[in-house]
């Protein structure tokens, strides 16, 4: 790199710090042996903040998180909060810098490592080679609509009220996203909507439609209804490349997908803002799979998507595409070696913990840099 980044680092709660710690021994390799240095922050968000602070997420933290190049993010919620008031919740502390930031598309890799695929609840054959990318909207649809809330009838019963909105812009940039993303793997994009039944469904695939003919006709579209492409998913996932869909779809998609390759505990994930005047592009990173309170300070827990993670912020947020790959084939031959944390153990394989994980991963990444 040709200067310092700024890293925010939000360990968060449960297994975050655990999982965080096996990222900040790869940074110090890529220093020691690459030359390659990070100026970080690290901060309080989720639980621990409410412990703290008496909120998931301070003012403070949300400016750190705008100077930073990058956040890489772990994992938000706690059992003893929840009792708390609805804005009182560690959740909020992600939603809160997806807002704030801007970070509007969320990017879900669903990928099985040839060493993981008999870990699926599919059959092998069906899952051996997946790659796919699922762009969602984050910042709109039915999460952010208004009018929301919970008002009392005349009668005295009660309403819940929730409202799907997009706009034309909402839904460009989104595609942009993943037409750009697509050009860079398979070329194609799976847009998914319930056109059949949704006003906001039928303007997000005119509104894809009529961006595809003017800026993206050399990437291979489709259409699908949301109903569907989870039916597809399961039954021949690997016909997807790039899906883009909207937040509640995406929302439900994507967790459908990240079962398809055996183990939340592998799978990484980017939420990205618009590019600004100077080139910058706010964005955070976090794996998918929670706080798991459960095994929290065990010495249990996957690090392996928090290091995709990394590799991921690697890749969007600073173009350091080789380092993201030498991370990425570590993983891979860390899982070929035969070692499973418990997540993803199967039968005559050896189970280690977060940390000799961690060391595992250091030990391929010293044998790559040596060729």
């Amino acid at each position: 790199m040709s200067e310092t980044k700024k890293l925010l680092i939000l360990p968060g709660d449960g297994i975050g710090p655990e999982i965080m710690r096996e990222v900040a021994r790869i940074m110090a390799w890529m220093s020691r042996v690459r030359g390659i240095n990070f100026d970080i922050t690290e901060d309080l968000v989720g639980g621990a903040s409410l412990a703290v602070h008496g909120v998931p997420i301070r003012q403070e933290v949300i400016d750190e998180a705008r100077a930073a190049d990058a956040v890489l993010f772990g994992s938000v919620g706690d059992p003893k909060w929840a009792s708390a008031g609805f804005d009182l919740r560690p959740e909020i502390a992600i939603l809160k810098l997806r807002q704030e930031l801007g970070l509007f598309a969320n990017l879900r890799p669903a990928k099985v490592f040839d060493a993981l695929a008999d870990a699926s609840t599919l059959k092998p054959e069906v899952v051996r080679g997946l790659d796919i990318m699922i762009v969602r909207e984050t910042v709109g649809g039915i999460y952010f609509g208004n009018p929301r809330g919970i008002e009392t009838l005349p009668d005295g019963s009660r309403r819940g009220i929730n409202t799907e909105v997009y706009s034309t812009s909402e839904i460009e940039r989104v595609a942009r996203v993943a037409f750009d993303l697509a050009r860079k793997r398979d070329n194609r994009v799976c847009s998914v909507e319930k056109c059949n039944v949704m006003e906001s469904g039928l303007l997000w695939k005119e509104v894809v439609t009529d961006l595809h003919a003017r800026e993206y006709a050399d990437v291979q579209l489709t259409h699908m209804l949301a109903d569907n492409c989870a039916m597809q998913l399961v039954r021949n996932p690997r016909q997807f490349d790039v899906i883009v869909t909207g937040n509640l779809f995406g929302d439900l998609l994507s967790d459908l997908a990240s079962m398809l390759t055996g183990s939340l505990g592998m799978l990484p994930s980017a939420t990205l803002g618009a590019v600004d005047a100077d080139g910058r592009r706010p964005a955070l990173y976090e794996p998918i799979h929670g706080s798991a309170p459960d095994i929290a300070g065990k010495g249990q827990a996957n690090p392996l998507a928090q290091i995709l993670s990394f590799a991921m912020l690697l890749r969007y947020s600073f173009n350091m595409l080789e380092d993201a790959e030498m991370i990425e084939t570590a993983v891979a031959n860390v899982l070929a070696s035969g070692l499973r944390t418990p997540d993803i153990m199967s039968p005559g394989m050896a189970v280690v913990g977060t940390e000799v994980m961690g060391e595992a991963v250091v030990r391929e990444l010293d044998k790559l840099q040596q060729g």
